[in-house]
């Protein structure tokens, strides 16, 4: 548990936590899919055939915000838990970001699949408005928790030592890395998928989520709902070309926030936010 000094501070968690919590990210995530890669007769005996649905990969995929947790209970307790779920309650940013998020994410992937050659055959692929809400429910309770790990935490304490541009790609290689055993393993969505695209994808998309997270004062909500507009499934199929100008729309959001992405000035460096009346 914290000591005094460290719950005195107004955000306890200090930079050395980043070490343990890739340790925990990717020992629960990479130990999980790797016990399926070298053992797969006794896990699917035991769990069954692993799956992008399986309770298992989802345990996987919240590495990030499980691993987030202990560590801001190691160093402050339910207090701190309390405070950095608070973040998931910031929703207050700039309406181009809100324009991009509702609006440009879907545009990438339908202009990607319109350069992929693929738009006409594009269809709702869901057979009745209750199953497509089954679908999106799940959907947002997988891919975007893992922002309480990358952004929620990972994020601000890379800021402390260096400008946000290299905290992005920082943690954009750390995320690309952190998918590589779902990749090998059939069953799983990205066994379908190339990685260097993907790789490249995660960059891009990390570059594209910080300031962000920045403008918005730290909000872990708009990082997951941009996560879930990203594998939202009435998206068109638009791989690799969505990668493509989503790269592009990062170089550009570079150059719009040039400002804040070269300077630690605006950085959101806490992971616990400031109490109210602190």
């Amino acid at each position: 548990m914290p000591s005094p000094d460290e719950i005195k501070q107004p955000d306890a968690i200090p930079f050395r936590s980043v070490t343990l919590f890739l340790a925990l990210t990717f020992g629960i995530a990479w130990g999980i899919l790797a016990a399926f890669i070298f053992f797969p007769e006794t896990m699917v005996g035991l769990f069954g055939e692993i799956t992008g649905e399986h309770p298992l990969f989802y345990l996987a995929v919240w590495a990030p915000a499980i691993s987030a947790f202990i560590v801001i209970f190691r160093w402050s307790g339910l207090e701190g838990l309390r405070r950095h779920l608070g973040r998931a309650l910031l929703w207050r940013c700039s309406w181009p970001w809100y324009a991009f998020l509702l609006l440009g994410v879907p545009l990438v992937f339908f202009v990607g699949s319109f350069l992929k050659g693929n738009l006409s055959e594009t269809a709702f692929p869901f057979p009745s408005a209750s199953s497509f809400l089954v679908a999106l429910f799940f959907i947002a309770i997988k891919g975007p928790i893992e922002e309480f790990g990358w952004r929620g935490l990972a994020l601000p304490l890379l800021q402390r030592k260096m400008t946000p541009i290299w905290a992005a790609l920082v943690i954009g290689v750390i995320w690309g890395l952190w998918h590589t055993p779902a990749f090998l393993l059939s069953g799983t969505e990205q066994s379908a998928w190339s990685f260097l695209p993907f790789f490249t994808g995660t960059i891009a998309l990390s570059v594209i989520v910080t300031p962000l997270f920045n403008a918005s004062r730290g909000s872990i909500f708009l990082p997951a709902l941009f996560h879930f507009m990203l594998i939202n499934p009435v998206w068109p199929d638009a791989q690799p070309y969505d990668t493509y100008i989503f790269a592009l729309v990062a170089l550009i959001i570079i150059w719009l926030n040039r400002q804040s992405m070269f300077s630690r000035a605006y950085s959101v460096t806490e992971v616990l936010p400031k109490q109210t009346g602190a």
